[in-house]
């Protein structure tokens, strides 16, 4: 691959064809990483060495930290949620780089129109599942207080576990929620975008 086409699927990546595209990549994008990035680390940097049980004893506390947090939404769930929304769109800006295609014909072409709508839909698809897994997996709000079931490190009980800084993580989850929302809301009206240009600048055969 030349530099040519790693330049042309740079400028495909960083400035899509459509306005909201473009406002969600350059703009919005970078809110929601630095939002990810540093108020997400600290939030949840240290969580697992101020998760407290009673009895306070490591492999209880690190075991009961376990099953509360299998996977944490800033670092590992929501960056993936964020690479995997992203991989549609750099797939056909790719696509575009290979086959030398301007930024600017992919709206007066119909057949590229139709693939970059489709990588759109895709990414839609993709974005409304993640949101499922993450009112799924996390919900809306995070309590102070976990009940964990220790019964297989042979205590034979249910253990009470202090979650540290409860409020600042539910705040932190309805963030995210509100980021994904906007999100699709973005890729539709983006999509809706297209349309409305096609119906004031017919297809170029």
């Amino acid at each position: 691959m030349s530099l040519n086409y790693i330049k042309n699927f740079y400028e495909g990546c960083v400035k899509p064809p459509t306005v909201i595209g473009q406002f969600h990549t350059l703009f919005f994008g970078s809110i929601r990483i630095f939002f990810l990035g540093v108020l997400g680390f600290a939030v949840y940097g240290n969580e697992a060495l101020h998760f407290i049980c009673d009895p306070d004893k490591r492999e209880v506390n690190l075991f009961c930290y376990n099953q509360f947090r299998p996977i944490t939404p800033q670092v590992s769930f929501s960056a993936l949620q964020l690479v995997i929304v992203l991989v549609p769109g750099a797939l056909f800006h790719l696509y575009a780089a290979c086959k030398s295609i301007n930024q600017e014909c992919i709206l007066q072409k119909p057949i590229y129109t139709i693939i970059y709508i489709l990588s759109v839909l895709l990414r839609i698809s993709l974005a409304a599942i993640a949101f499922w897994l993450q009112i799924y997996l996390f919900g809306f709000q995070v309590k102070s207080l976990y009940l964990c079931d220790a019964r297989s490190l042979g205590e034979n009980m249910i253990i009470r576990c202090m979650v540290p800084e409860h409020f600042e993580k539910t705040i932190f989850l309805i963030a995210i929620n509100t980021f994904t929302t906007i999100t699709i809301l973005l890729f539709v009206a983006e999509i809706f975008e297209i349309i409305f240009r096609r119906l004031y600048f017919p297809f170029r055969q």
